[in-house]
């Protein structure tokens, strides 16, 4: 029997933080209360931490199969874990994508074996694979990613047909990238006329524009009301997408919802002067108006969770000029620190947070038994110190590619503990490896 007793912690949940113990037992919260007394393999004296439900991560790049000089799904998921994601969810543009059931499955083998969090994999659609499409058991995968813009491999849908195909008879959640093809390449060519081969990364937002963002969600939203789909938007970046949600309907009732990015609540486009093709990400980060437009959507409800879009590439991908160098970066380690820092700056709520990383997810994908700190829930937990600051450098990023968007920032929060399924797996630096994570189930 696995038992763990954390005592007087501060816990954020559920919309209020008060102090209680833990009592986790055979990997589930067996028991929240005051001055529980109960025998435990380890007690762990939580006062003035907080306790939080693990964030869950419903975009990542983890690269395995086939990118794994950029990173794997064992040294990511360890960057996730140090970082406080206790579950991921993972995109299907790997080499080779996936597009069949056999590849999906492929990947849940390698992250059984590999992943220190716990894990779902999104099924890809592309012009011609509707049928492998529709065989995605609900149950068991968190859902279908139909890139509506520019992507890896063959896994542009912009085929109007099989776009509306899969609206109508997807049997499970639709993520979607939005960002109309058309305007970015028509953009594009205005920019090489003008340019050549100079376009620098300031253009990276007039290229790919407001305006591209808003055509692809705009008509992703409207075949979702039109064929009654689960459609889950991925990382709005502009002020404009914002009003395409709704703020009123209950969560676990809406057929369409949103996701907001840290490094689009972060980050703006002054930051290129500085940042440069480290933070060249698709879609866009656009002005401090449309940052400022994202995160009221995050405290109003229109936009219902956060995640990251965790994808990495290497220094020397990065390093190549603006044309050249690819879109995404590293955040899983650092994404909770930077939430946590924007609480600091009195921009958002502790409970929050929790609300739009943990519990949101959770009810957003019908994840089974994770999210909350509740009894009989999965023990995904971590514990956080307000104020004992970190300064991200290189000898302590853990992401394969080796570097970080947010190197040289101290953070104020600390993550000192994260239990994934109810093992302690890491603690101030150290990984215990010996247990993997769990696949994710999905109550549909």
């Amino acid at each position: 029997m696995n038992t763990i007793l954390i005592k007087a912690a501060t816990l954020v949940n559920e919309g209020k933080i008060y102090v209680a113990d833990v009592y986790i037992k055979d990997g589930f919260i067996h028991e929240i209360g005051p001055d529980i007394d109960k025998p435990a393999g380890q007690v762990i004296n939580a006062e003035g931490l907080h306790l939080l439900p693990g964030m869950i991560d419903d975009q990542v790049h983890f690269r395995e199969p086939g990118l794994t000089h950029k990173a794997d799904i064992f040294s990511e998921s360890m960057a996730a874990v140090a970082g406080g994601i206790t579950s991921f969810m993972e995109m299907p543009n790997t080499v080779p994508n996936t597009l069949t059931q056999e590849l999906l499955a492929d990947k849940y083998t390698i992250a059984s074996e590999m992943s220190l969090a716990n894990y779902s994999f999104f099924m890809g659609a592309s012009n011609n694979n509707l049928e492998e499409v529709l065989k995605t058991d609900p149950a068991k995968v968190c859902g279908i990613k139909v890139f509506m813009g520019s992507s890896t491999g063959n896994m542009l849908v912009d085929n109007e047909q099989v776009l509306e195909n899969i609206f109508k008879e997807a049997p499970i959640l639709v993520a979607t990238h939005c960002e109309d093809e058309m305007t970015i390449q028509r953009n594009m060519a205005a920019y090489k006329e003008k340019y050549g081969d100079h376009i620098t990364i300031d253009m990276h937002p007039l290229i790919r524009s407001a305006e591209a963002c808003y055509l692809s969600s705009s008509m992703a939203v409207a075949l979702a009301k039109k064929h009654h789909t689960r459609l889950h938007i991925l990382h709005i970046s502009t002020a404009k997408e914002v009003a395409l949600f709704d703020a009123i309907t209950p969560l676990a009732e809406k057929r369409i919802t949103a996701e907001a990015c840290v490094h689009h609540l972060w980050f703006d486009d002054r930051d290129y002067a500085t940042k440069g093709n480290l933070i060249k990400w698709n879609p866009a980060v656009k002005t401090e108006a449309d940052k400022d437009a994202i995160l009221k959507g995050v405290l109003d409800g229109h936009i219902d969770v956060i995640a990251t879009d965790h994808a990495p590439h290497t220094m020397e991908e990065k390093a190549q000029p603006y044309l050249q160098a690819p879109s995404g970066g590293p955040l899983v380690q650092h994404a909770l620190s930077a939430l946590l820092e924007m609480y600091h700056d009195g921009k958002i709520s502790l409970e929050k947070i929790v609300e739009k990383t943990s519990h949101n997810l959770a009810t957003c994908f019908q994840i089974d038994r994770r999210g909350f700190i509740r009894e009989g829930y999965w023990a995904d937990l971590v514990l956080v110190d307000l104020n004992d600051p970190v300064k991200v450098t290189k000898n302590n990023i853990l992401y394969k590619c080796g570097w970080s968007p947010f190197e040289g920032q101290t953070f104020k929060a600390d993550i000192t503990h994260t239990f994934i399924s109810g093992n302690l797996a890491y603690y101030k630096g150290k990984f215990m490896t010996n247990e993997t994570g769990k696949r994710l189930a999905f109550n549909r």
